[in-house]
């Protein structure tokens, strides 16, 4: 639905007089309406089947993968630091 000539002068109107009260406030609602934007090309690139950005389409389930795996990682990293660690001290311990 169309905006009215009048309705689009007094948005323009209250958006100008928001911008010129509050300037960090304008500076995030327009952060943010990139941000929506940004996310509804995605889905509609998702949804068409392309990839975007560098690679297939991720979804919330894929990141949730790739962040378990992560900390599976580093898990395993850490324990295998501290097993060297025992055992250096171990057989320091030793006599010759």
């Amino acid at each position: 639905m169309a905006w009215s000539q009048d309705e689009e002068r007094m948005l323009l109107q209250i958006e100008r007089h928001l911008t010129d009260e509050d300037p960090r406030l304008a500076a995030r609602l327009e952060s943010f309406n990139e941000r929506v934007q940004r996310q509804e090309g995605r889905r509609r690139r998702r949804v068409r089947g392309e990839g975007g950005e560098g690679g297939p389409a991720r979804g919330p389930r894929g990141t949730t993968v790739v962040i378990v795996v992560s900390w599976m990682l580093i898990a395993i990293l850490i324990a295998m630091l501290l097993v060297l660690v025992l055992r250096h001290e171990a057989a320091a311990a030793l006599p010759l």
